[in-house]
């Protein structure tokens, strides 16, 4: 749901079209001819609206880089702008902001990985080859073979101990685990709760927890008991049996991975130390404070050192992105479900 308050918020801001930029990439495609695979948002509704299509490759600019993607993923947030899902108080900005009938963007996806096959003719870090991973922000474009994305973007060589599949499921819940456990300036001996502990965000915050020293609790349902405990979580709640609202324990600081609109019934506060702190995925607008490089080296390194490992429930490929949809709406995912472009 952030992602999309971005949008708003930059298309209040400056009343221009947040996605013109790639309008201008689509007057280049015009003098191309090569094609490649992407899946279209025809319109807004249910899985079924997504549609694999050959649509033209895109050509990178001076500052960008073509990156051929070999896996993406499904997040909440790609569900929610596909199905248009949201308060009625946003549905006319969002219309604006969005696209009135389907997404001015029509091609989704926030994150990715994959190999630069091109690099503009000002581009300096990355070159031909370089194994790469990204978080696309505002611009989206991940469920596709190709995308031109910025040098300076969200961008950077992905962690050398993982598989294109394995880097994918890294930026969307690691970005936000990070910007809020900073936010809430964990710290080391504190007694920390992560609501939400086997999805996404959760399993990234849980083993970034850990990793800043604090004593951490993961809430999560029966299934997810050991997923969680693996982790390094040094105490599991199954939530299906305990309310920990109730249990008489209190904590340094909450962190409520799911959002409000799964969480709304629980009263946190009751479980918060006199000078605990509570944050939420719902709480503010992180954009590119939260999706940066910096964000994703820090992740790559701590990957790369085995203090964080990416968690995968299900593999799909593209042409399955339909079924991964309805799968990812279910609501009981374990980490990140991943779109493999993999033809190897």
């Amino acid at each position: 749901m952030w992602i999309l308050r971005a949008v708003l918020r930059r298309y209040l801001k400056n009343k221009t079209d947040p996605f013109e930029v790639n309008r201008r990439y689509a007057k280049k495609l015009k003098i191309h001819s090569t094609k490649m695979k992407a899946i279209v948002c025809t319109k807004y509704g249910p899985p079924e609206v997504l549609q694999l299509r050959e649509v033209e490759k895109p050509a990178p600019g001076n500052n960008e880089i073509l990156v051929k993607v070999f896996a993406t993923s499904v997040t909440a947030s790609d569900c929610i702008i596909r199905g248009f899902k949201l308060p009625v108080s946003m549905w006319i900005p969002a219309r604006f902001a969005l696209g009135i009938t389907k997404p001015r963007k029509p091609i989704l996806g926030l994150v990715l990985s994959g190999e630069v096959e091109k690099a503009g003719e000002n581009v300096k870090q990355f070159q031909k080859g370089d194994k790469v991973y990204a978080h696309t922000l505002f611009q989206f474009g991940a469920y596709a073979k190709y995308i031109c994305i910025p040098e300076t973007s969200a961008i950077t060589q992905m962690p050398s101990n993982t598989s294109f599949e394995e880097a994918a499921a890294i930026p969307f819940g690691g970005t936000l685990a990070v910007y809020y456990l900073k936010k809430a300036n964990i710290q080391r001996g504190q007694k920390v709760l992560i609501y939400g502990a086997s999805g996404a965000v959760g399993t990234s915050a849980v083993q970034l927890a850990k990793h800043y020293g604090a004593e951490v609790s993961g809430v999560c349902s029966t299934a997810n008991l050991d997923l969680v405990r693996s982790l390094g979580a040094d105490i599991v709640i199954d939530y299906t049996k305990e309310d920990f609202t109730d249990a008489g324990k209190h904590y340094d600081l909450i962190f409520d991975a799911v959002g409000r609109k799964i969480s709304s019934h629980l009263q946190f506060k009751k479980a918060l130390t006199p000078n605990g702190k509570f944050v939420s995925v719902d709480d503010d607008k992180p954009g590119e404070q939260a999706v940066c490089k910096a964000n994703l080296i820090f992740l790559k390194e701590l990957t790369e050192n085995r203090i964080i490992k990416p968690v995968i429930d299900k593999i799909y490929p593209l042409e399955q992105i339909v079924e991964a949809h309805r799968y990812v709406e279910k609501g009981h995912k374990k980490g990140n479900v991943i779109i493999s472009l993999n033809e190897e």
